[in-house]
């Protein structure tokens, strides 16, 4: 079932937003060669803290999980597409890093996730990412009272596919709301006019996640959780949480420009 949020609850819902966003840019600046994925994950939690805010990652389990996720970030590297759990790993010159981060502030829930380049960039990183970020900004665009589901994957799938990307099956964006994960989903490929009308009021986590490579498979690591990609190529993923008003779309996980040199 679809709860439609009320106004103040979509203010209380850009609130916890907030702190995620705030989480990410201080993950990203914190990124650099030789930062190992735990203490990033320490960085994020500390963002949480102060802001009074919970982590909705930690001690998460669904049903394919063999055990609760044990971080506050999902850190995944290179040919890691979601899902990575924060380890010693230590970021090396030229990783391609995504970044997911959820908080829980006064019961309500926010969720967005950034990719970037840790060091010297690969051309075809840059690219990578940048068609993730507009994908983001295209499902964004069709996130409008009137359409439909349906319209907001097939924004997504066409840039994604346009520049000759795989998407991964079976994973993208969600209902947000009390929950983390609440109806409808929200696939990166799809028809338009086809699915649940939006309204306003909805709130939705829109997330395309792209395989450099151009297929679409994937399999876990041992850990039960990190996916990677079938065929080795590298990944990048894009993420905000977005709420569906009369108005137009509003970003409830908008971030601060990342200072320069960050992340290098």
């Amino acid at each position: 079932m679809v709860e439609l949020k009320t106004d103040a609850s979509i203010e209380s819902m850009h609130a916890a937003g907030q702190v995620v966003g705030r989480a990410l840019t201080a993950v990203r600046e914190a990124a650099g060669v030789g930062v190992s994925l735990r203490e990033l994950d320490e960085v994020a939690r500390a963002v949480l803290r102060e802001a009074g805010a919970t982590s909705p990652f930690l001690g998460y389990r669904p049903s394919f999980a063999p055990t609760p996720f044990p971080a506050v970030i999902c850190a995944s590297v290179n040919d890691a597409i979601v899902h990575g759990i924060p380890t010693a790993y230590r970021l090396r010159d030229g990783d391609l890093l995504s970044v997911d981060c959820g908080a829980l502030l006064d019961g309500w829930a926010g969720d967005s996730a950034i990719s970037f380049v840790v060091g010297r960039p690969r051309p075809e990183d840059l690219t990578l990412i940048d068609t993730a970020e507009r994908a983001l900004a295209a499902g964004i665009e069709a996130a409008v009272v009137g359409n439909r589901i349906g319209d907001i994957a097939h924004a997504i799938g066409t840039v994604c596919r346009a520049a000759g990307y795989g998407i991964p099956a079976d994973f993208g964006g969600h209902g947000i709301g009390r929950e983390m994960h609440e109806d409808p989903g929200v696939p990166n490929e799809g028809r338009p006019g086809r699915g649940m009308p939006l309204r306003h009021g909805m709130v939705l986590a829109i997330e395309p996640m792209l395989i450099a490579g151009g297929r679409d498979g994937y399999h876990p690591d041992p850990d039960g959780w990190t996916l990677r990609s079938d065929d080795g190529s590298r990944a990048a993923h894009a993420e905000h949480t977005v709420a569906i008003t009369d108005a137009g779309p509003r970003v409830l996980t908008a971030r601060e420009p990342v200072r320069q040199g960050a992340g290098s």
